[in-house]
C-alpha cells in the first residue's frame, strides 16, 4: 500500500477492504503532526502515566518503549505510543519551555533563537541570534559572567533583567573587560530592573569575550540577572 509523501499517510487502494482502519490510521497521523505541540523534549523514557493525545519530542539515548525513536514525535494514541519520523523543516511547539523549535534534518534546534536573514544556495549565511543565561551574583567588585560573546560575532546590544535584587551595590554596568561599561552603567538594583543596551555601532568580536559586570556604590554581595546577547553571525559556504 502507497503511502503520501509527507506525512506517510496511508493511501485507499481499489477494492481493498475494511477501509475504515485505513482511514482511522491517516486521521490518527493528521491529528499527532497538524499544529504540532509536544509537551517536552527533554524525555528518554516514556511517562509512566500518559494521558490520550499527549505528544514528546524523544530524546537521546531513548529507553523502553521509545528505544531507538530518538528525535521521533511519540504520542500516545489508542493506549499505545505511535512514532512519527520528522521531515527537515518540520516545527513544533515545546510547551514546557514555551519555545518553538525546528528540525533541520539531523534533530531539533532552537527555532526563534536564531534566524536566517539571508542564505546562498550553498549555505554561506547571515543569522541572527540570541544567547542568554541566568547569572548568579558573587561577592566582590566584578563578575565575570559564563555566557561569552562567541569568537566573530557582530554584536548589536546585550539586554538584562534583575531576578533577583541585587544586593551591595547601588548600581551596576555591563560591558566587557576592554569596555566594562559598553553596554550599559547605572543600571538599578531593584526585582525586574532592566537594560536595553543597544549598540552605537555593530562591534565585531575576534575571539570569545566573557561579559563582565562591574558594581557601583559598594561591592557586590548577592542577587541574579538575566542576560542576552544579540548578534549576527556570517557562516560561509558549504
Amino acid at each position: 500500500m502507497s503511502d503520501s509523501p509527507h506525512l506517510n499517510l496511508p493511501y485507499l487502494e481499489p477494492a481493498q477492504a475494511q477501509k475504515h482502519v485505513t482511514v482511522n490510521e491517516a486521521l490518527k497521523a493528521l491529528d499527532a503532526l497538524v499544529a504540532l505541540s509536544v509537551l517536552t523534549r527533554g524525555l528518554a523514557t516514556p511517562p509512566a502515566s500518559p494521558v490520550d493525545g499527549d505528544r514528546y519530542l524523544v530524546a537521546a539515548s531513548a529507553t523502553g518503549a521509545w528505544a531507538g525513536q530518538e528525535s521521533r514525535i511519540a504520542a500516545w494514541m489508542d493506549g499505545a505510543w505511535s512514532f512519527f519520523a520528522p521531515q527537515a523543516g518540520w516545527r513544533a511547539f515545546v510547551a514546557s519551555e514555551g519555545l518553538v523549535v525546528l528540525f533541520d534534518g539531523t534533530a531539533w534546534r532552537d527555532g526563534p533563537k536564531e534566524t536566517a536573514a539571508s542564505v546562498t544556495a550553498s549555505n554561506a549565511s547571515i543569522r541572527l541570534r540570541i544567547i542568554e543565561t541566568e547569572h548568579t551574583i558573587t561577592a566582590g567588585a566584578t563578575n565575570s559572567v559564563a555566557l561569552s560573546i562567541p569568537d566573530r560575532a557582530i554584536v548589536l546590544g546585550v539586554t538584562a533583567r534583575v531576578s533577583l535584587a541585587i544586593t551591595g551595590a547601588t548600581s551596576w554596568s555591563v560591558g566587557v573587560a576592554a569596555d566594562a561599561a559598553r553596554y550599559g552603567n547605572s543600571i538599578g538594583v531593584a526585582l525586574n530592573s532592566t537594560l536595553n543596551g543597544v549598540s552605537g555601532t555593530p562591534t565585531a568580536y575576534y575571539g570569545v569575550t566573557p561579559l563582565l559586570l562591574t558594581a557601583a556604590g559598594g561591592n557586590f554581595t548577592g542577587g541574579k540577572v538575566k542576560l542576552a546577547i544579540h548578534y549576527f553571525l556570517l557562516t560561509g559556504p558549504r
